[in-house]
């Protein structure tokens, strides 16, 4: 197995672009290799096989849409209100827009995740760790609203990102006067979260 760092990370990002783009079924070695630009064979040196590649791309994909640490402190130094979830819910939103491949190859890993079981176990446990995480940040930090209001904010975010990236047109006009997604996440914050 090849232990040059710098070119497992470039395969893994390969693999997320192609995984965006052509779906799990167009996640191939070789059309990884393709996408890096290295040397065909050079992802089976790589990579175990195929789950192996589908492992390391969700934890690589939930290390590039991670929060910048230097943002979560600026925006912890403001009030613990509905403003702050909002404030953050906009983070997250900009997250995912700046790297719409990444998001949507991880909505890719759902859908394979649904028709793989050895994978769905895998998937289901670092999604779910991520709820967790982020309940248990909502609570340290002194947000509004507990673990209920983090799930309920979880997955109305979850369907907005969804649909701003995949099918914007759905919400555009939807709620007229209202922009899609900044105003939409503004209502959505103020529906779920309760005032301090």
């Amino acid at each position: 197995m090849a232990r040059n760092p710098e070119r497992r990370a470039a395969l893994v990002d390969a693999g997320a672009e192609v995984l965006a783009r052509e779906g799990a079924r167009g996640l191939t070695f070789r059309a990884v290799d393709t996408e890096a630009g290295v040397p065909v064979g050079t992802a089976s040196n790589y990579f175990t096989g195929r789950d192996d590649l589908l492992r390391q791309i969700d934890a690589r994909l939930h290390t590039r849409l991670a929060p910048d640490p230097a943002v979560i402190a600026e925006l912890l130094a403001r009030p613990r209100d509905r403003a702050l979830v909002t404030a953050f819910m906009h983070d997250l939103m900009g997250r995912a827009t700046r790297d719409r491949t990444g998001y949507l190859a991880l909505l890719e890993m759902r859908l394979e995740a649904t028709r793989r079981p050895e994978l769905r176990d895998s998937y289901t446990k670092s999604v779910r760790g991520d709820l967790t995480e982020g309940m248990d940040f909502h609570r340290n930090a002194g947000l509004p609203g507990g673990d209920e209001t983090v799930t309920v904010l979880y997955l109305a975010m979850l369907g907005l990102i969804l649909e701003h990236l995949t099918l914007p047109g759905v919400l555009d006009g939807v709620l007229p006067g209202v922009s899609v997604p900044e105003e939409l996440i503004e209502r959505i914050v103020r529906t779920v979260v309760p005032e301090t």
